[in-house]
């Protein structure tokens, strides 16, 4: 692949590995290490949506990664955190480590893996295994990752559901999660949590950030002195319309900003979610990927990489592009 290839925004369009094999990596990130970009996400299994855990939603697999020198071609490194094939593991399928995210730790010198976690079926519960944040760790940053704790952060009382992880400029690193506390989507907002100094547990430092209240899926990026934070709107698996959000500090007072895609006439988000945002190694220069889900086989879903925008006054802003290249 020579360009990031999209085509219409209702259309879905297979990316390929080197190999020519479809990528498998929903809702996942990107890692720079050792000179290239990793690119990790669930692996979905190839049928569509269903209830009791019988869809393409959840993995019988694991997370799969893939690497690449140049963001296009992608070569499969493998499943970087497996399922357990037994019944007495929390590991065991089918299950979900929905939007899985790595940070590297420089004092540990671990790589650290959160996930939302939902115990096999995969069914969202108030039970437990029904919604909390995973922890896997690693010596390489293709793994494997064993898990060392699933645990809901802040108290037992919030289940976890769509999750991001930030590591700062100063190696700090935040949690940054949708709690759900009632099953009452009107009460549900996204909340950041300071991670201890190993990224291994929560610390009890963290903010509500009742702005973003119905929002998940979010992505997080800083530059120019802003933290910024796109995010989706609650429809399950149907697309919707972003919002993002601006603040000086983590913690701090975050400003809504209003939708930041330009021509989305459907307001739909370009028919796609938000799935990461990250900077481009060496460069001022970030991409914001997102997926088309699709619900009749989650194996076809598209990828969707588009390039932030920036402007003067501190506002950033997506456009939609068929085909773009770097």
């Amino acid at each position: 692949m020579e360009s990031f290839k999209h085509g219409k925004s209702t259309e879905f369009i297979d990316w390929l590995d080197v190999e020519g094999r479809v990528i498998n990596a929903s809702d996942g990130g990107i890692i720079f290490a050792d000179g290239r970009y990793y690119w990790y996400g669930q692996a979905m299994r190839p049928i569509g949506f269903g209830l009791g855990g019988t869809g393409g939603q959840v993995t019988d697999t694991g997370v799969n990664m893939y690497s690449s020198a140049d963001l296009l071609n992608w070569r499969y490194e493998g499943v970087v955190l497996s399922v357990k094939n037994d019944e007495s593991s929390p590991l065991y399928p089918p299950l979900r480590f929905e939007r899985p995210k790595i940070i590297y730790n420089e004092k540990t010198k671990k790589y650290v893996l959160w996930c939302h976690y939902i115990k096999h079926p995969g069914d969202h519960t108030f039970t437990e295994g029904g919604g909390e944040a995973l922890v896997a760790v690693s010596d390489r940053v293709t793994g494997p990752y064993e898990a060392v704790n699933i645990f809901r952060p802040i108290d037992d009382g919030g289940m976890v559901r769509d999750c991001t992880l930030f590591k700062d400029a100063d190696g700090k690193a935040y949690f940054i999660y949708d709690r759900d506390e009632t099953f009452d989507l009107a009460t549900r907002c996204i909340h950041i949590v300071k991670l201890s100094e190993d990224y291994l547990s929560p610390t009890d430092e963290y903010k509500r950030i009742g702005e973003a209240y119905r929002r998940e899926a979010p992505a997080v990026i800083c530059r120019g002195g802003y933290y910024y934070m796109i995010t989706s709107d609650m429809t399950a698996w149907e697309a919707n319309k972003a919002k993002y959000f601006r603040a000086k500090s983590l913690l701090g007072e975050w400003e809504d900003m209003g939708d930041p895609y330009i021509g989305d006439d459907e307001g739909n988000s370009f028919l796609s979610q938000t799935t990461y945002a990250f900077k481009i190694e060496g460069e001022d220069r970030y991409i914001h990927m997102a997926e088309r889900h699709n619900k009749e086989n989650f194996l076809h879903c598209s990828y969707i990489w588009l390039p932030i925008e920036f402007d003067p006054e501190g506002g950033l802003s997506i456009k939609y592009y068929e085909d773009w290249s770097l």
